[in-house]
């Protein structure tokens, strides 16, 4: 049986202007840092076999803090785990959108990456290190949608309309061919009113 935690990248300043990131490089702010901190804390209670993240800076340095914590100090760095492109819309905020494209602006294409595409995407890297690491215990550093979407394929029957909160945790495991999820969208260690779902 394999297990993975899911994590989500820490705050950025995107997040908190309710920008579009999708893969825009952007850094963790201040705020990010703080809480990668916290649950590196957390996830310094349990023993890791492996990190791996997404190439993009907020998630890369999100694990970095983590193994920093925990004394791994090789991050698999993968672009299969970056956020889903956002083509024109990325950078641009709820009213922005409105502005240029018009209160049906989601119904439009505009460069962006599909659900299924991400969905595929996501689904091939989590599979691949399944089968690279059996019987291991593997953080996986990522975004909020990528993961959405990879949950949405790999586990049909999961309700995944919430969105992740920053450095929330999601555990799954194979065992087997299926797939279970143990917690979703789980941010304590943030001593927040999130909880577990």
């Amino acid at each position: 049986m394999t297990q993975l935690t899911l994590i989500r990248h820490g705050s950025t300043a995107w997040n908190k202007e309710k920008r579009s990131q999708g893969q825009t490089d952007n850094p963790l702010d201040q705020e990010g840092r703080e809480q990668a901190l916290l649950l590196a804390a957390r996830l310094s209670s349990d023993s890791w076999d492996a990190i791996y993240a997404s190439d993009l800076e907020r998630a890369s340095e999100t694990a970095r803090i983590i193994g920093d914590r925990l004394g791994i100090k090789e991050i698999h760095l993968d672009p299969r785990l970056r956020e889903m492109g956002g083509g024109q819309v990325e950078g641009t905020t709820e009213e922005e959108r409105v502005s240029r494209w018009g209160a049906d602006w989601s119904s439009l294409e505009l460069g962006r990456e599909t659900a299924d595409a991400g969905t595929s995407r996501g689904m091939e890297v989590i599979e691949e290190i399944c089968r690279k690491h059996p019987h291991d215990r593997v953080l996986v550093v990522s975004h909020g949608a990528i993961l959405r979407n990879t949950l949405r394929g790999l586990l049909p029957e999961l309700d995944v309309s919430v969105k992740l909160s920053n450095t929330s945790v999601t555990r799954i495991e194979k065992n087997a061919e299926a797939w279970g999820c143990e917690l979703y969208n789980c941010s304590v260690h943030l001593n927040t009113s999130e909880g577990t779902r």
